[in-house]
């Protein structure tokens, strides 16, 4: 069976450092907001070249220390894709606001951003953009309409690690931007973990204090803040991984490019991208109409898939209140998506015969 991800052997690969780090924070007695979280943060913000980056416990936590740094809440809109996964959803409306749907461009999956101004209304507060399955939003209308309206720009970043557009990183195309460290991302750790990057001081400020609590320095609480740390062992892995990074995405561009120039069967509708940089290629996801059959045929050719997501926001029972809206384009990719295997542990064997089985896919 080719897995969808092996995660062991991924992670393996750093063994020895990830092992040394390990030891260095039991030794250390420090497991909580010390030493490996400074570290690590200060090579991140470097690394998206931006001021700040403050570490918490997952990335759902950091788009919601976002919306709560800014004050928004109850009768504020905030602009979103409609296809998204769920998580970026979840974070506009726990803390009181409402999503407003936003068709993706069928091109990209990223959000339309000629869709977006007819949205905004007097409510409207921030637009969040999703790098979905690794490629960088085309930011420059957005920045446009951003600007001429006064709103926010929200990055979640969760599947984007390193992309870039217009020579800059995802992380610090927007006025604060949302990482998730799940071990499954480009970057991963061995648990959960995530992080915000700005370049704002104030928002910096206030949202590591949220995150503690609410606690600006112990014991002094200025905010009815939350419990949201990155800890120390896994700020340590990936801190070492982070050295990686870069190596680990060209190898996934170039599978994403073998998988491209050679797939050639007309059932199936390859993933598109306008500039090889903005893409890390977190998932490779294509198109199919008969996905079910195609997803069988897969599995029973010992080739493991994964389908991101099969079922949209809006249609989500949890979100009921919008089940009866219409979003075809959103629709039809959460109806035809399944995305193959991409990791830079893959052999060219595997890819080969992913590559055979896929173009000898009848229907």
């Amino acid at each position: 069976m080719i897995k969808f991800l092996d995660l062991y052997k991924i992670n393996n690969r750093f063994r020895k450092e990830t092992d040394k780090r390990i030891r260095h924070v039991l030794d250390s007695g420090w497991y909580i907001l010390g030493e490996q979280n400074k570290i690590f943060e200060k090579h991140f913000a470097k690394f998206c070249d931006v001021k700040h980056c403050i570490g918490c416990a997952n990335g759902l936590d950091a788009l919601n220390l976002i919306i709560r740094g800014y004050g928004f809440g109850k009768g504020d809109e905030i602009i979103v894709p409609a296809n998204t996964y769920i998580a970026t959803i979840l974070a506009i409306s726990q803390n009181g606001c409402t999503p407003v749907l936003v068709e993706p461009d069928i091109n990209t999956y990223n959000i339309n951003p000629n869709l977006i101004e007819h949205k905004i209304t007097k409510k409207t507060k921030a637009i969040m953009v999703v790098h979905l399955y690794g490629q960088a939003v085309q930011m420059n209308k957005i920045w446009k309409i951003a600007k001429k309206y006064k709103l926010k720009i929200i990055e979640d970043c969760a599947q984007a690690h390193g992309a870039i557009y217009n020579n800059k990183r995802t992380g610090n195309l927007g006025d604060a931007g949302g990482f998730s460290f799940y071990p499954g991302k480009n970057l991963g750790c061995f648990g959960d973990g995530g992080c915000v990057t700005t370049n704002d001081d104030a928002l910096a400020k206030k949202i590591r204090a949220i995150a503690n609590y609410g606690s600006d320095y112990k014991y002094h609480n200025i905010y009815k803040g939350i419990n949201s740390r990155l800890d120390e062992i896994q700020a340590g892995i990936l801190d070492v991984k982070l050295k990686y990074l870069d190596k680990d995405n060209e190898k996934r561009r170039k599978i994403a490019q073998y998988y491209r120039e050679n797939i050639q069967n007309s059932k199936i509708v390859l993933p598109k991208t306008y500039n090889e940089k903005s893409h890390v290629w977190h998932v490779f996801v294509i198109r199919c109409k008969q996905r079910d059959k195609l997803n069988e045929y897969l599995n029973k050719n010992n080739i493991q898939i994964v389908i991101h997501y099969p079922i949209a926001p809006h249609k989500q029972i949890a979100y009921k209140e919008y089940n009866n809206l219409s979003f075809p384009i959103t629709e039809m990719i959460h109806n035809e998506v399944i995305s193959l295997p991409i990791s830079p542990t893959m052999t060219k064997k595997e890819i080969k015969r992913i590559v055979e089985a896929v173009n000898n896919f009848k229907g």
